[in-house]
C-alpha cells in the first residue's frame, strides 16, 4: 500500500512547499547561521524566507551552514516509526556531506529498537533541484500506488541519472569553498566569466566549463539538455535559481517555446546551497545520460 511509508528528504532539495504538500513528502529542515543567528531553513520558510536570505547575501554577510546531526534524524524517523509507517529517506549526496552515513547510523539503531519497521536510506548522489528533481519523481511514483520497496528500486536504478548544469553568477563563494583558487576568482569576475558546473557520479561538485556572459550560458546548458536528455520531450524539469527569476522565467520560455520538454518548474535555490553558490545562480536538471566526465 502506498500511504504505509513516508518519503523523506533534506532542506538541500529545494523543492516547493506546494511540491511537498501535494505529493505527502516530510523535509528535514538544516541549520543555517548568519552573523550570532541559528536560523532552520524549512520549505515554507517559517524561520527564514529565501528574499530575506538573498537580501542579507548581497549585503555582504557570509553564512555558514551545517549537516543534519543524528539527534535530528532520530525525531523525524522515530515519528513515523510509531505511527507504524516505514521511511524511504533519500539524502542529499555523499560526495559533498556526511549526511547519509550519519542516517544509516540511526536507521540502524532504530530499526534494532522497531523490528516490526523498515527504513531504506539512499544516497541520492543529487544536489539542490537535481535532488530535487530526484525527490519530486520518486513521490511521483508513490503517488501512483508503487511500494517502498518499488521506488527504492527505481531510486537506486536512476539516482546517477539525474544530470545537474549549472551557472554561478558571484564567484566569491565558490572561492571560499575551495571551487576556485583567488585568481579564478578575480579575473573570472572581471571578464564575466561563468563556470558552468554540475554533479559527477560520485556526487561531487565539478567545473566543467566557463563561458562569458549570461545568455551562452544558458545556451551551454540547454545544449547539454538537448545532448544528454532522455526522451525529453516526455519529461518534467526543474529550474532553479538563486534570486534570479527572470532569467529562471526567460529559460523555462525558452524550453516550451522549442517544444523540448513536456512540463517545467521553477523553484528557489534556498539558503542551504545559496550559502554556497551565491545569489544570481540559476541550474536545469533532467533524466539523462550523465555527461562523460573526464
Amino acid at each position: 500500500m502506498k500511504d504505509n511509508y513516508v518519503i523523506i528528504s533534506d532542506a538541500t532539495a529545494d523543492l516547493p512547499k506546494e511540491v511537498v504538500e501535494e505529493l505527502g513528502l516530510d523535509i528535514i529542515p538544516m541549520n543555517v547561521r548568519i552573523g550570532e543567528h541559528d536560523y532552520m531553513f524549512h520549505p515554507d520558510e517559517r524561520d527564514l524566507t529565501v528574499s530575506e536570505f538573498y537580501t542579507r547575501l548581497r549585503a555582504g554577510e557570509n553564512p555558514y551552514t551545517s549537516q543534519i546531526n543524528p539527534q535530528t534524524f532520530k525525531e523525524f524517523f522515530t515519528k513515523y516509526m510509531e505511527e507504524g509507517k516505514d521511511i524511504l529517506y533519500l539524502c542529499f549526496s555523499s560526495g559533498l556531506s556526511g549526511t547519509f552515513y550519519s542516517s544509516k547510523l540511526v536507521a540502524e539503531e532504530l530499526t534494532e529498537k522497531y523490528p516490526e519497521r523498515k527504513i531504506i536510506c539512499i544516497d541520492s548522489l543529487c544536489a539542490s533541484v537535481g535532488e530535487g528533481l530526484f525527490v519530486l519523481l520518486a513521490g511521483r511514483l508513490k503517488k501512483q500506488g508503487k511500494s517502498m520497496e518499488e521506488v527504492a528500486a527505481w531510486a537506486q536504478e536512476n539516482c546517477t541519472k539525474v544530470c545537474h548544469w549549472f551557472s554561478v553568477d558571484d564567484l566569491h563563494h565558490l572561492k571560499r569553498g575551495g571551487r576556485l583558487s583567488g585568481f579564478e576568482a578575480l579575473v573570472g569576475t572581471a571578464l564575466k566569466i561563468k563556470p558552468i558546473l554540475s554533479v559527477d557520479r560520485e556526487g561531487k561538485l565539478t567545473v566543467v566549463s566557463k563561458v562569458r556572459g549570461t545568455k551562452k550560458a544558458m545556451d551551454y546548458i540547454k545544449q547539454r539538455l538537448v545532448d544528454d536528455g532522455i526522451q525529453i520531450k516526455d519529461q518534467t524539469v526543474l529550474i532553479g535559481h538563486a534570486d534570479v527569476l527572470e532569467i529562471a522565467e526567460q529559460l523555462k520560455e525558452q524550453l516550451l517555446a522549442e517544444g523540448l520538454v513536456k512540463e517545467v518548474l521553477i523553484t528557489n535555490i534556498g539558503p542551504v546551497i545559496g550559502t554556497h553558490v551565491g545569489a544570481g545562480m540559476f541550474a536545469l536538471t533532467f533524466i539523462g545520460e550523465n555527461y562523460k566526465f573526464s
